[in-house]
């Protein structure tokens, strides 16, 4: 049998996976409070479109080879077998009965948490699973958009990183940069910048 760890889910698009990412996935995974960081690629974010996507196995190998040589940060697929677009709520769900010897909790950025309560079902997440949420560094619209931050941290399945380090790096940008044939190899790791140079992606 399994033995029985506490494992910190990252979702997200990784569209493509960046350096920023990496540092929070790694940053987390060196919590007392968990043991190991899957990092959960996501075919489709039901809030994204999926042809501003690139195919789900290009992005699943990047993650990979992005994090290959940390043995805390894991990748998952797991969301590749389920119905799309893919929900927070069920997914746990799924992995929980398939991995019924773990215990999950959630990574979430500070901008997603101003829009949790939109989340389908977010009570049964925020009931179920310890949420720990990294700080971000929000532009005036984000701030002024959204729920009250602090009613939401009351809960205690909430937990704020406050000794974290903060960045500004977004794929977006990195696939602009890409497009306008900026140099964006200090934004990827050099595996990753290298398959999608050989690739052709976002160009």
């Amino acid at each position: 049998m399994l033995k029985p760890k506490n494992i910190a889910l990252f979702f997200g698009s990784f569209n493509p996976i960046h350096v920023g990412h990496q540092i929070i996935a790694n940053h987390v995974a060196q919590l007392d409070t968990v043991d190991e960081v899957w990092l959960v690629v996501s075919p489709q974010n039901p809030h994204k479109t999926k042809a501003s996507l690139l195919s789900d196995h290009h992005r699943l190998y990047m993650t990979k080879i992005a994090v290959d040589d940390n043995p805390n940060l894991k990748v998952s697929d797991i969301e590749f077998k389920l119905p799309q677009p893919s929900y927070t709520v069920d997914t746990l769900a799924h992995i929980t009965e398939k991995y019924p010897h773990h215990k999950f909790s959630l990574i979430m950025g500070e901008d997603n948490l101003r829009t949790f309560h939109k989340w389908k079902n977010y009570e049964v997440i925020l009931e179920n699973h310890p949420i720990v949420v990294y700080p971000r560094v929000l532009s005036v619209q984000e701030i002024d958009k959204g729920v009250d931050q602090n009613e939401l941290l009351k809960h205690p399945n909430f937990t704020l990183l406050e000794d974290a380090p903060l960045m500004k790096i977004s794929a977006s940008f990195i696939r602009k940069g890409i497009k306008n044939k900026r140099d964006v190899r200090y934004l990827l790791t050099e595996p990753v910048n290298k398959y999608c140079d050989e690739m052709g992606f976002y160009r």
